[in-house]
């Protein structure tokens, strides 16, 4: 089909581009993204309650906290990647209806 396009619109000469064959051959079939998401998100929440239960530690307990706390939540956010994309959510990130929620959470 893809051969009949380019007859058509005249660019049958054209060899396919080096960043064409690199992106077709990296693309994830939906089984493999559900699992990625899975196993990122599952990643995620168990860094932010190992945070949690680390705050109760005396003296390193608040920066120990911090610390699993903002890698579940990177991991969490990161998980969406899987399904949608990375450029697709950039794009949904940054739209005027989610813009104050998006930079309120990377500040």
């Amino acid at each position: 089909m893809d051969k009949l396009k380019r007859v058509l619109s005249g660019r049958d000469a054209e060899e396919p581009s080096g960043l064409a064959e690199v992106i077709d051959s990296t693309s994830l079939g939906w089984g493999t993204r559900v699992k990625g998401f899975v196993a990122c998100f599952a990643i995620g929440c168990l860094c932010s309650i190992l945070g949690s239960c680390l705050l109760w530690i005396p003296k390193k307990g608040l920066i120990l906290f911090a610390v699993f706390y903002t890698l579940g939540n990177i991991a969490s956010i990161g998980s969406t990647l899987f399904l949608m994309g990375p450029m697709k959510q950039l794009k949904r990130m940054f739209e005027p209806t989610r813009l104050i929620a998006t930079i309120v959470m990377l500040v």
